[in-house]
């Protein structure tokens, strides 16, 4: 950003946002615009005259990329002798949608959210929605390796213990059939709902156990949503 446009945005109206952008980003925005969309959640966007909704849905496609990218580099090289199932696992247990939305959360990014997100299941995952459609105005307003640094070097450094996502039990869904069989109870995933998100199944399941709802997960990917309403049920039961 330029001296003289660093200046006009001091005296701007968006002079609060762009404070605030700089307090979370570590850098002041360039284009605000772009930072204002990321926020922005399809239940409270505006219409264009064309017909589509001006949400952060595009800017969150977009993210998830770069998002992916910068963390498949990272722990390529932080685990030179690991294969590639490994590699694939922890970086799912990174950006998988529970980790993002409990991170988006962490940093403040429901403060920065347009409009009243009303609760319910198709909005479960707006936090972590956004903090993907961030990376992807970080990744247009500033380039990549703006966008690489800032996860790496504020995001990653400061609030991924990456030492404790290697050391958890990924599997807990065997491990929860494995009590159920020990137990004699019945363990029973079932698919609830998929929404459209941004092109996009996003898949809710519940974990029955006995019959009795115990838990639910969401993600894109089914194993996952199963693997998120497991760890939960693991947790309850102290497992």
């Amino acid at each position: 950003m330029s001296f003289s446009s660093y200046i006009r945005l001091l005296f701007s109206r968006d002079k609060k946002f762009a404070s605030s952008l700089r307090n979370l980003l570590g850098f002041t925005p360039g284009n605000t615009s772009v930072y204002h969309l990321a926020f922005r959640h399809r239940s409270t966007a505006e219409e264009h005259p064309s017909g589509i909704k001006l949400s952060n849905e595009r800017l969150e496609y977009l993210g998830d990329a770069v998002l992916g990218a910068v963390i498949a580099e990272m722990l390529f090289k932080k685990f030179p002798f690991k294969e590639e199932g490994f590699l694939t696992e922890m970086r799912s247990r990174i950006v998988n949608r529970e980790h993002l939305n409990r991170l988006a959360m962490k940093l403040g990014i429901d403060h920065f959210m347009t409009g009243n997100i009303e609760p319910g299941a198709k909005n479960r995952s707006a936090y972590g929605d956004a903090f993907e459609a961030l990376i992807g105005a970080v990744y247009i307003d500033q380039g990549y390796e703006v966008t690489r640094k800032l996860i790496l070097n504020r995001i990653v450094k400061h609030h991924i213990d990456l030492d404790e996502i290697e050391q958890l039990d990924a599997n807990f869904k065997s491990k929860l059939i494995n009590w159920g069989q020990r137990e004699r109870k019945s363990v029973e995933f079932e698919l609830i709902e998929e929404v459209e998100n941004g092109g996009k199944r996003l898949l809710r399941v519940r974990l029955l156990i006995d019959g009795q709802e115990i838990s639910q997960g969401e993600d894109y990917s089914k194993k996952r949503a199963e693997q998120i309403a497991a760890e939960k049920a693991c947790s309850s039961l102290g497992l």
